[in-house]
């Protein structure tokens, strides 16, 4: 009797890749690889079911067909996950795959378009984003560690509006500019600069790193607006803001000679803090919070001159 003819209903190999159209090799491959389960004849022949097992191989097929690991088509055939469960993890693949191919043409480009003597330093800058996610990891720890005191929900958000995730689609400009910011990050003398202007001149007569923390914070997120409206620097709520955070911290008072001393205690002038918050608005286009900082130790300058008013 041939397995076209069986009493059972059941049919072979051949016959299941006539109804399908799938090739007995391929159809082997999917019994070996678990995706499909015949049982086998007294002869250890494979037999199928054809009323399921066609339908599971076209399924197979079609999803072969937009790319779908075996392992999660064995996931759609026992149920394990929905077609459409396993077709977004499959897109969310393919979208993690296309940021990296994006990432990498354009430092290709980047290389391209350095003048010959420079591809051998741009080689060598870019190579330290080879992995884009290690890159913004790093960035995250290097403000971690200065900002250790400060809230996490606090944290999260100045992750989330002032290091920059590498775009989902660079230009080669934004790619060099990544790749610097994390060299500047690197640098120890940038973590003593960065230091330096938040706890002004150092921590050691800040009693409450996170009030300091959160009050600058806070005073930075209110100048933010005025940056972006070009505002000149002045005094204001602001600005006794940004003081008052320095003086609680402290337990001091807010006083002519305090404001002194805060003002020459940071590194506002640091080349290297500047470069970090340029490279940052380049790949963002957005105003940080280094700027507000900036603005606010700029209005302080003003506020301590000669002639100026105390609030």
């Amino acid at each position: 009797m041939t397995e076209n003819t069986r009493r059972d209903g059941l049919v072979g190999i051949g016959e299941l890749s006539r109804r399908t159209g799938v090739p007995v090799r391929t159809l082997r491959f999917y019994c070996d690889e678990g995706i499909l389960e015949p049982r086998r004849s007294s002869g250890g022949h494979r037999l199928f079911d054809p009323v399921t097992t066609v339908d599971q191989v076209l399924l197979v097929r079609r999803l072969r067909g937009l790319g779908l690991s075996l392992t999660a088509i064995a996931g759609v055939l026992t149920d394990a996950m929905s077609i459409s469960e396993a077709v977004s993890a499959e897109r969310a693949a393919l979208d993690t795959e296309l940021g990296a191919l994006r990432w990498r043409r354009a430092s290709l480009v980047a290389v391209e378009d350095a003048a010959p003597t420079r591809r051998a330093a741009r080689l060598t800058l870019l190579s330290s984003v080879h992995d884009r996610h290690a890159a913004f990891d790093s960035l995250v720890a290097f403000w971690r560690r200065l900002l250790a005191p400060l809230p996490s929900d606090m944290f999260d958000g100045f992750v989330a509006m002032n290091i920059p995730e590498p775009p989902a689609e660079p230009t080669a400009r934004q790619v060099v500019a990544y790749a610097e910011l994390v060299t500047v990050t690197a640098d120890p003398a940038s973590t003593r600069a960065m230091s330096r202007q938040l706890w002004r001149p150092g921590p050691a007569d800040v009693h409450d790193k996170r009030v300091l923390l959160t009050g600058v914070a806070e005073a930075c997120g209110a100048a933010g607006p005025l940056v972006v409206a070009r505002v000149q620097p002045r005094s204001g709520a602001e600005l006794d803001q940004f003081l008052a955070a320095h003086a609680a911290a402290r337990r001091r008072r807010d006083t002519p000679r305090f404001r002194q001393r805060i003002l020459h205690g940071g590194n506002d002038t640091d080349p290297r803090i500047h470069r970090y918050w340029k490279l940052t608005t380049e790949i963002t286009g957005e105003t940080t919070a280094g700027a507000a900082h900036y603005w606010l130790y700029r209005a302080l300058e003003r506020a301590t001159k000669p002639g100026a008013s105390m609030p």
